[in-house]
């Protein structure tokens, strides 16, 4: 790691700037003064978003982009072999990971680190929206589009900060900590870890960072959580879900189309219990109410007061690809979801199924590395219960090469097999088109899930369908 403090002076080259979590920092930076540029080879609403601010973009991977520069931030994604990265390494600039960078920036800050498989982006979201209509005025850095924001980014003018921590390669270890969330533990990310047991390791690193004067937020619904809270040296942790032994407790939850409502019981050693009824989130879910009651309890502990909390969560208009709707036409809705893990998937088409009173429901699914498909294939074929209907896009490598063991026929039929549901194959965005406009009629829920180009497709498949 960089051990001397970042300066001013310095010329920042941001490799891979296009990522979420790398033009949201390159974004901050570029907000405090640093002198900040970057490279990505494809354009993005990200890279947009840089631009506009004023960093330099280049639009491919050369060493002479590097030129004068004094440190490069490197993205998760960018392999050792890159050409930036070569030449820095040959020139002895200092490369530094996304995550030992933003440790960097908010050093100073008082920080609630948001960590876990899935729902970090969304917990951040709420937590930030929270704080700020509080006036607390928070440093955010997201892994989604906040859409009241507008932004994944904002610098604050106070000493907090509220960070999403991408376990994937390790680098979230790399936060100064105040406070912390772990939403859950899933198996992800295997090909960095290697086993399941080196993840739950650094989970269990991740929560005893959390310092006695803080507090760390697990929720006690997810069984590896709660076997790995009995492991923890810290003892300054309380939980939240829907199980009655939850210092956080849900009940009453009602789910409607548009939003769910809840009532929280609030049970802390040495604190007289609380009950806050009649809370309603502008979001849909099971795990959207665990995600909101993490947001709360961090923030009832920092010492906002419930009005305002039951506030920002009733307005909170919700982030990017998080079951965003895109579009209707002739009565059928289409939506776009993140979703590329099969906890993920499972959690959106029960949601979707919860509210949809009976209507058609759709999976477009555009796997997301070959690696991971490898890996949870059989939890993948069962991920579909409760869709009438799946469509199997190409997979998306994310880098990985081809792997030409995979067969797209198979893996239909095993989804077909578990998960009991009609599949077809879609072999490109226009046979995608080609069956929306001659199998959709009316009344249908379209939901588009996967990491990659999938949200591309149908954001622009609007135009096309006209």
């Amino acid at each position: 790691m960089y051990k001397t403090q970042i300066k001013l002076d310095e010329k920042i080259h941001f490799v891979g700037i296009g990522g979420i979590g790398m033009s949201g920092l390159a974004q901050i930076m570029k907000t405090m003064g640093f002198n900040v540029q970057g490279s990505d080879l494809a354009t993005s609403k990200n890279v947009e978003r840089c631009k506009k601010i004023g960093i330099k973009i280049f639009k491919k991977h050369s060493k002479n982009n590097i030129k004068n520069c004094t440190v490069i931030v490197k993205s998760s994604a960018i392999k050792n072999n890159n050409p930036e990265i070569l030449e820095a390494r040959k020139r002895k600039i200092n490369v530094l990971k996304r995550a030992e960078m933003l440790a960097q920036v908010v050093s100073l800050k008082t920080n609630i680190v948001v960590t876990g498989s899935h729902g970090k982006t969304t917990t951040t979201s709420l937590i930030s929206r929270i704080l700020s209509l509080a006036k607390f005025d928070p440093t955010i850095i997201n892994g989604g589009v906040i859409n009241s924001f507008k932004s994944n980014a904002k610098l604050g003018s106070s000493k907090w900060a509220v960070l999403e921590a991408d376990e994937s390669d390790g680098s979230f270890l790399s936060f100064p900590i105040n406070y912390s969330i772990v939403t859950n533990l899933d198996k992800e990310h295997l090909d960095f870890y290697k086993n399941f047991k080196n993840l739950k390791n650094s989970f269990i690193e991740f929560l005893n960072k959390t310092p006695s004067f803080g507090k760390s937020f697990i929720c006690i619904d997810d069984k590896e959580l709660k076997k790995l809270a009995q492991k923890l040296k810290n003892k300054n942790i309380l939980t939240y879900g829907f199980s009655k032994n939850a210092n956080f407790r849900i009940f009453n939850p009602v789910y409607k189309k548009d939003y769910s409502t809840f009532n929280l019981k609030v049970s802390e050693p040495g604190v007289k219990i609380k009950l806050i009824k009649g809370i309603k989130l502008n979001l849909i879910g099971q795990y959207n109410i665990l995600n909101s009651v993490a947001a709360i309890a961090v923030s009832l502990h920092i010492g906002i007061n419930t009005k305002t909390i039951k506030k920002a969560l009733k307005k909170f208009t919700g982030i990017q690809r998080r079951l965003t709707k895109v579009f209707s036409i002739d009565g059928v809705e289409f939506y776009d979801d993140y979703a590329h893990h099969p906890t993920e998937i499972k959690a959106v088409l029960k949601s979707l199924k919860t509210t949809s009173n009976g209507r058609k429901i759709v999976s477009v699914f555009q796997p997301h590395r070959y690696s991971r498909l490898k890996l949870l294939k059989k939890d993948f074929s069962s991920a579909f219960k409760n869709s009438d209907l799946v469509i199997l896009c190409p997979v998306y490598p994310a880098g990985e090469k081809i792997d030409k063991r995979y067969n797209p026929i198979s893996f239909s039929k095993l989804i077909a097999k578990h998960s009991n549901s009609q599949v077809i194959i879609a072999n490109d965005e226009y046979d995608l088109k080609k069956f929306f406009n001659k199998n959709l009629f009316n009344n249908e829920i379209v939901v588009c899930m996967g990491a990659g180009s999938i949200s591309k497709w149908i954001r622009e498949m609007k135009l096309r369908m006209n």
